[in-house]
């Protein structure tokens, strides 16, 4: 059985270093998976006042998040957070109260930085945000990226053999993960509206 995973990518830039890891990851992962990008880019700010008739570009990101059996999350961080567009996406797709669309959704955080710590902070804040959406994450193992030019190709190949080692073992961890959820989880929930 093949589950489809939607990704989002935290950073808008057409070179992010993410994209780059996005690319890889897809690559990398086991053939149970098919992995869609979710866009972002297109997503106005998030404001109550239009929660009730969103315009087109929210109802398709909501759709692409209910369609999606789990989630992957490939962003970098920002002031030691969320980048303000990841977050903005996810606050559109958790509203209106009672139409959480990330709720029992599996999910994996990874991220790619050039700094040393990779993305620990975002992940940690993230986790957080994740947990008040009803979002079963994957803890272990963790993926904090320190990015390196001469590991990846821009086509997401992944040249360094310890890297692509780590990456298709993530991948396949999440994949595991993704089943154990789906197996457990039964549809409905007190409070949602249908």
């Amino acid at each position: 059985m093949t589950h489809r995973i939607g990704y989002l990518i935290g950073s808008l830039a057409h070179d992010s270093i993410n994209r780059v890891l996005a690319k890889a990851l897809v690559r990398l992962a086991p053939s149970s998976l098919e992995l869609v990008e979710i866009p972002i880019r297109d997503l106005p700010l998030y404001n109550r006042d239009d929660e009730l008739e969103p315009v087109a570009a929210v109802t398709d990101f909501k759709r692409a998040i209910e369609q999606s059996e789990g989630l992957l999350l490939v962003s970098p961080e920002y002031n030691r957070s969320i980048p303000g567009a990841l977050k903005n996406a996810i606050d559109w797709g958790s509203r209106p109260w009672g139409h959480n669309s990330f709720a029992r959704k599996p999910t994996g955080i990874i991220g790619a930085s050039t700094g040393a710590i990779g993305t620990a902070v975002m992940q940690s804040s993230m986790r957080s945000v994740l947990s008040f959406l009803n979002a079963p994450q994957l803890n272990a193992p963790e993926a904090y990226i320190t990015f390196d030019p001469e590991a990846f190709g821009d086509d997401g190949e992944v040249k360094d053999a310890g890297t692509e080692k780590f990456l298709r073992h993530y991948m396949s961890e999440y994949a595991a993960f993704v089943e154990r959820v789906l197996s457990l989880t039964a549809p409905g929930h007190v409070g949602d509206q249908g």
